[in-house]
């Protein structure tokens, strides 16, 4: 292993094991056993197959016991008869291999002893990894298989060429020689040396070089683990023709870790929770915190502590957490979260085990909230409430319940839950939590009658949602006493029983007295009248004595009237009392009416058709009759004896009870409308009997019984509606012809007067007289020559210019307005202008003196 490892390595692990031999030899008094407790171990670097660690020492006073050495971990170490304990495997040191027991038993008496080993990677440090560089290793290409006597000669064993260590962050100078890569055949033959692979000729390239004439492997630049942790090269050897010389040999480089990074929390800020009262070892949290170094090296081995605790009550050490796994823990009692609600801790995290000589540091925050358990009841700020409520008032407080609490507001340990234990039989209190003040509000739920019960004394319970946690010295609930005053109020008068049911015949004369219909009032302790009033009767039949409330009748009770439903009548009265404020209440009487036969039966239909001989049809007939059983059908139907024609041109036959059928008597009846009169009879005791006319309309009748002749269309005739409607569209029809004749003779009218207005005999423009008379002077000779031309070419007045006008015009006036008529010509514009201006029509024209004048204006024109 020496020869593998470097000699360095087995210099520095003999001094171990020498410095072990010699501590254990210093004592003084033999003891059967293990001299020592713990043996430790240092090294440089990962444990390797068959690498000696350490020497074991067992002190045998008598020299007779023959003991036999095991280990705890017999997949990993091993101990020779001599005590030398070697790893069986290679693996790297970590935290799980750190520790392990070694066992001694005696053959014969099965007796047993342990001590417990220790092993420790020992930091590299980097002037160690220049001292090692500044060696120059020399790999050499293994012989290849040679023939000897004609046959192939096989070497003894491959050679395993080691891993080159070499540490990151490097300083130089650059490039920095590795080893030397040679092949035993370079002195017969001119080689050329390369290499490939990820570093040399592959991402990232030009790490590594090689001299290729003397094969001296070099690193360009420092390496970082924490990007590449191994480099895999292959080294080849050619001739200078390129044909290979040697087979490829692998070449592994580790980048050996340094600690060149510090720990980092995942979180800045943690935050953890833990219940009040916890007992010491209660988990709270964990913290992380992860290194980029090797973290099967010393280099991230991290270590966690706590700095520092704030508050530091009721004890300066109520956490501790666990170095390795970062787990928080209680470690003190007393945590109260009235008194402290919240802890802040510091927490460092450093590598190298901790070690604060060469680890690298850094802190994180822990907040750790003391959450609230239920260990406060609640308690009644009072031992007795007072509360006043209004007889038969519900859903309104009485009471208002206030209690004190010290757990956390809003939460299931401070939330009061209230309870009636006493004082209330029948339920007619409850109480309710208000959720932000946390008060118990007493509500009435069920009317309370002052003359039953004037005062309530209730006793009350609180407790929390949540049962009170366990250990607490204080009782589950606090209990209160409340007292209730009920207040008397004047209540409403009452009907008993209401609706009040009688029974009495229809008929009965206007001041019969039917009943006593009276209020009570169940205000007892108070003295008040009532009065009696009249509020619903829909057939005005009855009156009631404002102070007895006797009932008689004003009118005569009808049992068929419209206002009896189902044979009872309704009618509605109130009660008022004089109290402070007055009170009203009202009461049903219902009237059972009895029939009597008062109404005679009536034939239904009214109205029937049959044809002029007795086949093929007949009419079927029936009674109608207001009364009930027994005094209704079933009827009897006959004809009377008078006229004669009725029986000698009608018989009727009863089918049953109800209904009867007319038929023709004689062979042939001329078609017209009949009245025939039927007596029907009732079953009423009395019978009451009726005439009763059936209009029957006899027709021509087809082979179906059909009628077929117009009389059958008159005879049905038209209804009121259909005649009414015809009528008023005829004189609708009527009075638009009448208008349109109207507005045609109108118009004629206009025409002939237009045309005798403007005869061409008579045209004023044709027959101009030229007299030899002046005008009216200067003041005469402004005229306004636009009045005889078209009026749609006159300027409109709008936009004339204000200041022109004849100076004996009338100045008061605005600019005259004249209407736009029609651009087509016309022989009656002239005339038009003459009857509307000089027959002073308009106002506001120019004063013309006469005909005379205008014909001298024309003439001028």
């Amino acid at each position: 292993p020496c020869r593998t490892q470097g000699s360095n390595h087995c210099t520095h692990f003999f001094l171990v094991l020498q410095a072990s031999v010699d501590a254990s030899g210093e004592i003084a008094l033999c003891k059967t056993g293990f001299p020592e407790d713990v043996y430790s171990a240092v090294l440089s670097q990962d444990v390797h197959e068959g690498q000696p660690l350490l020497n074991v020492k067992f002190s045998n006073c008598n020299g007779k016991r023959k003991v036999q050495y095991e280990s705890s971990e017999p997949a990993d170490f091993k101990v020779d008869e001599d005590g030398m304990v070697y790893a069986v495997r290679s693996f790297p040191l970590s935290s799980e291999h750190a520790k392990f027991l070694i066992y001694a038993q005696d053959k014969e008496t099965q007796e047993k002893w342990q001590v417990a080993v220790k092993l420790s990677l020992k930091p590299t440090l980097p002037e160690d990894s220049v001292k090692e560089s500044q060696e120059i290793e020399e790999i050499v290409f293994p012989r290849q298989a040679t023939k000897h006597n004609g046959h192939l000669q096989r070497q003894k064993r491959d050679w395993v060429i080691p891993p080159i260590n070499l540490p990151e962050n490097s300083r130089g100078p650059f490039p920095q020689e590795l080893v030397r890569i040679r092949s035993d055949r370079d002195k017969n033959l001119s080689l050329r040396y390369s290499v490939t692979g990820p570093g040399a000729d592959q991402p990232p390239t030009g790490i590594f070089i090689i001299n290729p004439i003397s094969g001296q492997l070099s690193v360009t630049k420092p390496l970082d683990r924490e990007l590449i942790a191994r480099f895999h090269l292959r080294a080849h050897a050619v001739d200078i023709n390129g044909n290979q010389v040697e087979n490829p040999i692998d070449i592994v480089i580790n980048v050996i870790d340094m600690n060149d990074n510090r720990p980092e929390f995942l979180h800045q800020v943690w935050n953890g929770t833990v219940p009040e009262g916890s007992k010491p070892g209660t988990y709270v949290m964990t913290v992380t915190a992860i290194d980029a170094d090797d973290p099967n090296a010393l280099n991230g081995m991290l270590r966690y502590r706590i700095l520092s605790q704030a508050p530091s009550t009721p004890s300066p050490n109520m956490f501790t957490i666990n170095n390795e796994t970062g787990d928080i823990i209680t470690v003190a009692a007393g945590l109260d979260r009235e008194k402290v609600q919240q802890y802040t801790l510091i927490i460092q995290a450093t590598d190298m085990e901790g070690n604060p000589t060469y680890g690298l540091s850094n802190t994180a925050t822990a907040v750790i909230t003391v959450t609230d358990v239920n260990d406060n009841p609640p308690e009644f700020t009072a031992m007795t409430f007072y509360g006043e409520v209004p007889e038969n008032r519900v859903d309104v407080i009485v009471a208002n319940l206030t209690v004190t609490d010290k757990d956390q507001p809003h939460t299931p340990a401070w939330n009061a839950v209230y309870r009636i234990s006493g004082g209330d039989p029948t339920g007619r209190f409850a109480i309710q939590t208000d959720p932000n003040s946390n008060d118990g509000l007493v509500t009435v739920v069920k009317p309370i009658d002052f003359e039953t019960n004037r005062m309530f004394v209730l006793t009350v319970a609180a407790e929390n949602q949540v049962p009170l946690a366990k250990g607490i010295q204080h009782p589950p609930q606090s209990t209160a006493t409340v007292s209730v005053t009920v207040i008397d109020v004047n209540e409403n008068p009452y009907f008993a029983p209401n609706p009040k049911i009688i029974r009495q015949e229809e008929g009965l004369h206007a001041g019969t007295m039917l009943t006593t219909f009276t209020a009570q009032d169940p205000d007892r302790y108070m003295q008040q009248n009532i009065r009696y009033t009249k509020l619903s009767d829909p057939a005005n039949w009855l009156k009631i004595d404002p102070v007895n409330g006797q009932i008689t009748t004003i009118a005569v009770l009808d049992r068929e009237s419209p206002n009896v439903k189902n044979n009872i009548y309704n009618a509605t009265f109130l009660a008022s009392d004089n109290g402070i404020p007055p009170m009203s209440g009202t009461g049903t009487l219902q009237i059972y009416l009895l029939d009597i036969n008062d109404n005679a039966p009536q034939v239904l239909p009214q109205e029937a058709e049959t044809c002029e001989t007795p086949d093929p049809n007949s009419i079927n007939i029936t009674a109608l009759d207001y009364d009930i059983d027994p005094n209704a059908g079933p009827f009897a139907f006959d004809l009377p004896l008078s006229p004669a024609t009725i029986k000698r041109n009608w018989t009727i036959t009863r089918l049953n009870g109800d209904f009867a059928q007319l038929n023709l008597k004689i062979k042939f009846l001329e078609a017209g409308i009949y009245e025939v009169p039927i007596i029907i009879t009732d079953s009423g005791n009395p019978p009451k009997s009726n005439i009763s006319i059936l209009r029957v309309k006899v027709c021509q009748c087809d082979s179906n019984g059909d009628c077929t002749d117009v009389d059958r269309i008159v005879g049905a005739g038209l209804g009121t509606g259909a005649i009414i409607a015809i009528l008023l569209c005829m004189i609708i029809l009527l009075i638009l012809v009448l208008m349109f004749v109207v507005w045609m003779k109108r118009r004629d009218k206009e025409r002939q007067a237009k045309q005798l207005l403007i005869d061409p005999e008579d045209d004023v423009r044709d027959n101009i007289l030229k007299y030899d008379e002046e005008g009216g002077g200067e003041e005469d000779q402004d005229y306004d020559l636009s009045q005889l031309q078209q009026p749609d070419t006159v300027e409109p007045d709008a936009i004339k210019p204000v200041g022109i006008r004849r100076l004996d015009e009338r100045p008061i006036h605005a600019e005259p307005q004249y209407p736009v008529r029609s651009a087509a010509p016309h022989p009656g514009d002239i005339g038009d202008f003459i009857n509307e201006v000089c027959l002073n029509n308009d106002p506001t024209a120019p004063p013309y003196d006469s005909l005379l004048k205008l014909a001298t204006m024309y003439g001028g024109w």
